[in-house]
């Protein structure tokens, strides 16, 4: 069980990101896995305070608060309209509703966990990070950074024209899944995202343009091939690393397939 000596609801962010700075300082979303740890924190750094519990959405972009919930995303028309409904397909078996509730946005990124949905989610779209320190970087660039000690603020969706995808394998419904798989066509691009195997998600893009003449089995097949070629995979209880890039090649197929009887939003 883990053990909390001293917490801090922060007035502002640089209260927040001074006491951040000592080794002891500990910033807390949900709670949901740090809870499952067996160590002690110093100083727990609440940021409920601060109004970042929130998805906003402009014409541009969707802002989606540190602090707000896997359940907000789930259920967010917009963001689900812009997504052809992949953020709610995303989450929906993470556990449960309860724990949706609870679980943050920010945790879940700032985490950059191999088995992450959401990270997977994110990569597939036009997506920013603002961190207090760091500033607006992409979201791709901050998943491959070490963790330190900056406080990741929101996250910034690009509402580029695009349509989107969302596949995942799992043993059971809200277990951890034995592989994730996002495919997006962004501005007539397109990308898989690969998470959960079990490293964390990375990127492929369509270099070879196999998709490029349109989404036909023959495509779907060839692209999913050169995505399982791309993308390490390695073992674990949940799966061997055999069975991870066969996955690759029928979620990716799948989400091709799925992708190609989609009108482009815009």
């Amino acid at each position: 069980m883990i053990n909390i000596q001293n917490y801090v609801q922060a007035e502002s962010l640089e209260e927040a990101y001074q006491l951040n700075q000592k080794r002891s300082g500990r910033i807390i979303g949900g709670m949901l896995w740090m809870k499952m740890a067996r160590n002690t924190i110093g100083t727990a750094i609440d940021l409920c305070r601060l109004g970042l519990d929130a998805i906003e959405e402009t014409e541009e972009e969707f802002s989606i608060g540190a602090m707000a919930t896997l359940r907000q995303l789930e259920t967010h028309p917009g963001l689900n309209a812009y997504t052809c409904g992949a953020a709610a397909r995303a989450v929906q078996d993470i556990i449960g509703v309860q724990f949706r509730n609870m679980a943050t946005v920010g945790g879940s990124i700032w985490g950059r966990f191999g088995f992450s949905d959401v990270l997977t989610l994110f990569l597939a779209m036009d997506t920013y990070v603002e961190l207090y320190k760091g500033g607006i970087i992409p979201l791709e660039t901050f998943a491959s950074m070490k963790q330190d000690n900056d406080i990741l603020v929101r996250i910034l969706v690009k509402k580029k024209p695009g349509i989107f995808v969302y596949q995942a394998m799992r043993m059971q419904r809200t277990d951890f899944p034995i592989l994730t798989c996002a495919l997006s066509q962004v501005e007539g691009a397109y990308r898989a995202v690969i998470g959960a195997r079990p490293a964390r998600a990375m990127v492929i893009r369509d270099k070879q343009g196999l998709l490029k003449g349109g989404i036909t089995e023959d495509s779907a097949r060839a692209f999913a091939a050169y995505a399982a070629e791309s993308a390490p995979t390695d073992s674990n209880v949940r799966g061997s690393a055999a069975y991870r890039t066969h996955l690759i090649n029928v979620l990716a197929r799948r989400s091709a397939l799925e992708l190609g009887g989609m009108n482009t939003w815009n």
